[in-house]
């Protein structure tokens, strides 16, 4: 999710993008390529298709638990391992698009999630389960920066910039809507297939597995972005800020870790409230949930595209705590409709600070190391997506449910103020 302002988004080397372009290589071995322009959206569609096949299984979770007989404990340990694979994925090879270019690591992103979709076809089975969803982990962490960058350098190329002109927002917008809007397709394509298809734990997996398959033979027929000789006379270093970025960058960070946190503790409760508390056990409406939380910020995000960075920053700042004040109280006051409204306001708000945090951390970012500098910035979302609900679950058993979540809804929405007030002044400086 790149910026929408001209003070957050990184700038792209202009060139003119003819309507083929052509692959690198020796004459004999290049062959027609689709447009820049084209490329722009078949990475969309592949960054979309992974995304949803990440977050597909929100409303499985019963019928993998009913399946292989675990508990809330082990599901907890299969979810934090998509986080472990995707955070190693981001911190060890997130950077490699900087170097080898990015289509030549967004298509073995595709390729290990359609391997963990064949494993968990295949290996029915908890350890299965597991494996399945530590590659899926891996194959995230390839895609989410990458196509970030790549997205950004093939409008930059089908869109060469003028001298003042400002830059666009429509790369962050695109990538905003296949970000997110893959997270939230994916619980309610899984909720849907799960309430009226057979055998949806199989279904599942291969309509995404189709769905990246696709994905990757479009991807495979994009024009590469890097320079394939130049990458080999200078390697760009994995992770390079602006003098003096390093604060800004520190507080960008904090609030991905701020948003995923948010957006982890509201997955976690949707079970607790929609089949503890409300004693609905439908897989579609589980689905649905997840798909209203990650499709508000999605549309929070497309709606303020245009906005300045501070307005973004001041909306997601009011809204993100609103939704988890509401998230306590629909605890107290069982609800769906109140549920569902709660979760739609934490994801606008958290989807704005999240793109608020994007933008700054690839604004201070040198150029030739923007996709190294947004996987170590994913690298902090992503753990905030896996430590503090796990800590969340250990205070709980103790403390209650309630008190646990109003601490920690109380302690989410100061850190993303301060993140906030730190990266304006960051900004301003």
């Amino acid at each position: 999710m790149p910026p929408v302002s001209p003070a957050a988004s990184p700038t792209v080397s202009p060139a003119v993008s003819p309507a083929v372009s052509l692959a690198a290589g020796p004459p004999d071995s290049r062959r027609a390529r689709a447009s820049h322009r084209t490329g722009f959206w078949f990475a969309a569609v592949a960054f979309t298709a992974q995304m949803g096949f990440g977050t597909a299984p929100t409303p499985l979770w019963p019928l993998y638990g009913a399946r292989d007989g675990f508990g809330p404990t082990t599901g907890t340990v299969a979810f934090a391992l998509l986080v472990v694979g995707a955070a190693a994925s981001f911190l060890g090879l997130g950077h490699l698009s900087d170097r080898h270019g990015r289509r030549r690591v967004i298509v073995p992103a595709l390729l290990t999630a359609i391997l963990a979709a064949l494993v968990l076809i295949a290996w029915p089975d908890l350890p299965g389960l597991l494996a399945g969803r530590l590659l899926t982990g891996v194959g995230v962490g390839l895609m989410a920066s990458t196509a970030t960058t790549y997205l950004s350098d093939l409008y930059g190329r089908a869109n060469p910039r003028e001298e003042g002109r400002p830059v666009s927002p429509v790369p962050g917008i695109v990538a905003t809507a296949a970000n997110l809007g893959g997270l939230a397709l994916g619980p309610l394509v899984a909720g849907i297939i799960a309430q009226w298809a057979p055998q949806p734990l199989v279904l599942t997996q291969v309509a995404f597995a189709a769905a990246m398959a696709v994905s990757l033979v479009l991807v495979l027929a994009s024009p590469e972005t890097v320079d394939a000789g130049a990458r080999n006379l200078a390697r760009p270093a994995r992770f390079l800020v602006r003098p003096g970025g390093g604060g800004v960058f520190a507080a960008a960070g904090g609030l991905g870790f701020a948003v995923f946190a948010g957006f982890a503790l509201v997955a976690s409760l949707g079970a607790v409230m929609i089949r503890g508390r409300l004693g609905i056990t439908s897989p579609f409406v589980s689905g649905f949930a997840g798909f209203l939380m990650f499709g508000a910020a999605a549309a929070a995000q497309i709606s303020m595209g245009r906005a300045p960075t501070r307005r973004i920053l001041a909306a997601g700042t009011a809204l993100f705590p609103l939704g988890l004040a509401l998230i306590a109280v629909s605890l107290s006051h069982p609800a769906l409709w109140l549920y569902l409204v709660s979760t739609a306001v934490t994801g606008a708000g958290g989807g704005l600070l999240f793109k608020g945090g994007v933008g700054h951390a690839s604004w201070v970012a040198v150029p030739a190391s923007r996709a190294g500098v947004l996987a170590v910035f994913f690298v902090v979302a992503y753990v905030g997506m896996g430590l503090p609900v796990i800590l969340f679950s250990v205070v709980a058993d103790h403390v209650g449910l309630q008190p646990t979540l109003i601490g920690f809804a109380a302690l989410l929405s100061a850190g993303a103020a301060l993140c906030v007030v730190t990266v304006r002044r960051g900004a301003r400086d």
